[in-house]
């Protein structure tokens, strides 16, 4: 993990410093342009194609249905069936906290606004496969669009070598009342629910996170289907002050690391201490990962910078955006307002990442990339869209209509003038007027 000083980083070096950009992104969008094409014009064959080419498996239906799910949910172990439900009761508990109902609101005497929300009827959710499943993204997707109301939701994920899918994603669409799981992955999943095959509906939005390739995927059918953010490889940023804890510095960087090869850990503190200690307890813990050997790349492409202070920490997180902000100090209350750009955010030395990621229930599809700055992460309004209402009465009328004359008129549209004109002809009694 390389070190840097915060006062000897000239402005580009913290714009490199933050830019998530990789060498080969052009070799990646030119695959993926290929790939959207094949299943435009191929459909359903394209999907079968791609397994074989990708996931190594000749399928013979592209998707399991409810029977075929059920039976793979019964093998789930007890204690993983208990943590997935724990999980589903407090992230539905926080995302129902968000449905809100708007107040109408009188602009002007008998003039009555308001906005009412209605659910998107079809959205797709894509689950990752690959090095990890993710019974979690299952849960932080389709939990929000069921409380959402969503009439149709469609789920892709990769398939096992089986060519069917885990216990643990089986066991979420049974709990979550889900028909059917497409095993469709990578950027052919994308492809197919933005624009439909034989087989799999077409949607009006696409969510969920995925390597660069479904990342690449959901940003060029954007002129035609709506998608929740570009999430590409995961991340987290720590600003730790000396009251952090370097072992629970290090297993949070290693977290995150352990996610891919291109994920990155980010320390930033006030303590060369706290730096060097935390470096110690990376290389102790990383030896007995599991992943240890994708982890411990992503460590050395991920860097650590010293700051002379918090706010200076704090100053480098939010240029940074990171999707994950860990403040690893006992004095985070006073950090919370220089919060501006973050997906989302853990406070304390007692608060890892890993809550948020499967159980505390707040969403965990957040923006990377440094989206952080424009993109909040994922929640029932994903899946909403508010629509506007108003109301005029009589008196409304006659109190907004010379306003909207006037403006009408200096647009030069007097067939929008007119359109008010006509009607407050009509109340008082004049009748229809023709158009000056």
């Amino acid at each position: 993990m390389k070190i840097y000083n915060y006062k000897d980083l000239s402005k580009s070096k913290i714009e490199e410093l933050c830019s998530r950009q990789i060498e080969d992104d052009k070799l990646v969008e030119s695959r993926v342009a290929d790939i959207i094409k094949t299943v435009r014009e191929d459909g359903d064959q394209a999907l079968f194609n791609f397994a074989k080419t990708f996931d190594k498996v000749e399928l013979k239906k592209l998707f399991l249905d409810r029977e075929e799910l059920q039976a793979i949910a019964a093998s789930i172990p007890a204690d993983a069936k208990k943590a997935i439900d724990t999980a589903y009761e407090n992230i539905k508990n926080f995302h129902l906290s968000q449905l809100k109902k708007e107040d109408k609101v009188e602009t002007m005497p008998g003039v009555v606004c308001w906005r009412e929300a209605r659910a998107i009827e079809k959205v797709g959710l894509y689950i990752p496969g690959g090095t990890a499943v993710l019974p979690s993204t299952f849960l932080m997707l389709a939990t929000p669009a069921l409380i959402a109301g969503c009439k149709e939701i469609i789920v892709c994920s990769p398939p096992q070598q089986d060519s069917k899918t885990n216990c643990y994603l089986a066991y979420c669409a049974v709990l979550l009342g889900i028909e059917k799981i497409f095993m469709i992955g990578g950027a052919q999943a994308v492809a197919a629910m933005a624009f439909g095959t034989e087989s799999v509906p077409q949607v009006y939005k696409i969510f969920g996170p995925g390597n660069r390739y479904v990342t690449t995927a959901k940003t060029m059918v954007q002129n035609k289907v709506a998608i929740d953010m570009p999430a590409g490889p995961s991340e987290v940023l720590v600003v730790a002050d000396e009251t952090a804890i370097p072992s629970f510095v290090a297993a949070d960087l290693l977290a995150q690391a352990e996610h891919g090869t291109d994920s990155q850990a980010i320390l930033v503190s006030t303590s060369n201490d706290i730096i060097a200690e935390t470096i110690k307890e990376v290389e102790k813990q990383l030896t007995i990962l599991p992943r240890k050997d994708i982890a411990a790349k992503a460590i050395d492409n991920s860097y650590a910078v010293l700051t002379d202070n918090i706010a200076l920490a704090m100053q480098f997180s939010n240029e940074y955006a990171p999707e994950h902000l860990i403040l690893a100090t006992e004095e985070y209350q006073k950090l919370i307002p220089l919060i501006t750009n973050a997906g989302s955010v853990f406070l304390g030395n007692l608060t890892p990442e890993s809550a948020g990621d499967y159980a505390s229930g707040t969403n965990h599809t957040l923006p990377t990339s440094g989206f952080a700055k424009a993109y909040s992460g994922v929640s029932v309004d994903a899946f909403i869209k508010k629509i506007t209402f108003q109301h005029l009465s009589t008196e409304g009328l006659n109190n907004i209509g010379t306003t909207v004359e006037t403006l009408a008129a200096a647009e030069g549209l007097e067939a929008h003038k007119n359109a008010v004109s006509i009607r407050l002809n009509f109340e008082s009694g004049v009748g229809s007027q023709e158009i000056n």
